[in-house]
């Protein structure tokens, strides 16, 4: 066994690490998304029995992220839980042609600014949403409501017994999270996350809190195939939005962790394309299922490096304990307060704030830094799709405003032609600025225009300095004489 099999013992020990880690997360970003618990227990089980056995990043764990969750909800929220199962399926077919076609690797193309500034939105958009849910109150529906509404919600919270002992039960999650890491070491083998819903849960038990628990409807009663009703959504555009909108998301989420998880350990890099039809496969059999989307995920897949998993047998296994877990024990879901697993959210969005790098790129790149920033408002704003996309237009607009740089030199001796000598890209966007140069030239005077230094000039460009030749000549004592590249 040990010589076919020379990794068992490793990655058996972290495919149970990742189980661990796996659960408060997986039934927390369900709750979150407005679905069952088990539909986040159902898209977990699938990342690792499904996704797990297909090639792309060995290492790389995959199951739902809190990253879709403010997309989720919000098509849960607009179309019913019946149709997500269909907006899942697309998406994934949509990862399969693009893994296909050779399109995974171009994902590493997108701005960095965009997508930390994405997860920063989301970030944001989760923590306002989720300290309604640890105060057991209703959240708005946008995210400017949700942060506008955090000061009305506090004050009610201090009113009611009830908030309050949801907001301690939330707060100390978030506590014990983030103490946990200053334990020993033999204690930390316990993931803190697993622990602050087990002490929540106890502590809600034991002191008899009046705090809302899971409602637990059991694996298979979940479960549900898209129907005709569901496929007959697929006529309404605004699906089509939230569809393209999971694609890219869920996309380039997976990709960008694959790359992070790259850099965490020296075994097999990942295969981009392979990796995008894995997900797409996921994905695929998740809308069967009705469950939830999948992506890669940084956190459990980061436990996965650490704990010492060597190949894919780790993210199987525990897809296994999940499956086990939901099948045997789904009566303990009902006894886990809602309030914790928003408080590991809140934890969780948290974590999701680039705030280093927000620093860094202030300090060397304050366009990159304000294109992040600017996605980021742009989401808790509008909504995420719309948000991912003004993101990246500010970063192909900044992008050819750079790619355009132009240098504009006069000579102009007091006698003789007045030479202009162009060098640079002449694009359309610096073009107010060459004709502001061009037109206060005199009149009176002949030009020499010196276009041999120009490494582009597009034709919005060439037309205008065309027109411009044919006044100045008209109106002067020459025509103008104009230079270009051999």
């Amino acid at each position: 066994m040990t010589t076919k099999y020379p990794y068992l013992r490793q990655d058996f020990l972290a495919s149970i690490v990742v189980f661990l880690v796996a659960v408060p997360l997986c039934v927390g970003v369900a709750v979150a998304s407005g679905v069952p618990a088990e539909l986040g227990l159902v898209t977990g089980i699938v990342g690792g029995l499904v996704t797990g056995f297909l090639p792309g990043s060995s290492l790389q764990v995959s199951g739902p992220a809190a990253g879709l969750t403010v997309l989720v909800f919000e098509a849960v929220s607009e179309f019913g839980v019946g149709t997500l199962g269909v907006i899942v399926l697309m998406a994934g077919l949509f990862q399969l042609a693009m893994g296909f076609f050779r399109i995974g690797r171009w994902f590493r193309a997108i701005s960095v600014s965009v997508v930390e500034g994405m997860l920063c939105g989301i970030g944001l958009v989760i923590i306002a949403g989720q300290l309604y849910a640890a105060a057991g109150l209703k959240a708005p529906q946008t995210g400017i409501g949700k942060i506008a509404g955090l000061p009305g919600a506090f004050a009610d919270a201090l009113g009611s017994s009830e908030a309050l002992a949801s907001l301690a039960i939330g707060a100390g999650t978030i506590a014990v999270i983030v103490l946990w890491k200053r334990l020993p070491k033999a204690v930390r083998s316990v993931p803190g996350a697993l622990a602050a819903v087990v002490l929540a849960t106890l502590a809600t038990l034991a002191f008899g809190l009046p705090v809302a628990t899971v409602e637990v409807e059991g694996l298979f009663g979940v479960v549900q195939v898209p129907g005709a009703d569901a496929f007959g959504e697929l006529a309404s555009p605004a699906v089509w939005g939230t569809i393209v909108a999971f694609t890219l998301i869920a996309s380039a989420e997976s990709l960008f962790s694959a790359a992070a998880v790259d850099r965490l350990h020296d075994g097999p890099r990942t295969q981009y394309d392979k990796e995008m039809v894995a997900q797409g496969v996921g994905n695929t059999v998740c809308g069967l299922l009705g469950a939830l989307p999948m992506t890669a995920v940084i956190v459990r897949s980061s436990a996965n490096v650490a704990a010492g998993a060597r190949t894919k047998a780790s993210r199987v296994l525990h897809g296994a304990w999940l499956l086990l877990f939901a099948a045997a024990l789904p009566s303990a879901l009902a006894l886990v307060p809602i309030p914790a697993l928003a408080g590991i959210l809140v934890h969780a969005g948290w974590k999701l704030i680039p705030f280093r790098q927000i620093t860094a790129l202030w300090r060397g790149h304050k366009g990159e830094a304000l294109i992040l920033v600017a996605t980021a408002v742009s989401i808790v704003a509008v909504n995420m799709f719309e948000g991912v996309l003004i993101g990246l237009a500010l970063s192909v607009a900044k992008t050819a405003w750079e790619a355009s740089h132009l240098k504009t030199e006069i000579v102009d001796k007091g006698a003789g032609p007045v030479q202009v000598h162009l060098t640079g890209n002449a694009t359309f966007l610096r073009l107010p600025k060459i004709l502001d140069n061009l037109e206060a030239l005199p009149q009176d005077r002949p030009v020499e225009l010196d276009l041999s230094g120009l490494h582009h000039l597009d034709h919005a460009c060439r037309t205008a300095l065309e027109n411009w030749a044919e006044r100045h000549s008209a109106a002067g004592t020459e025509p103008v004489r104009v230079t270009t590249a051999a």
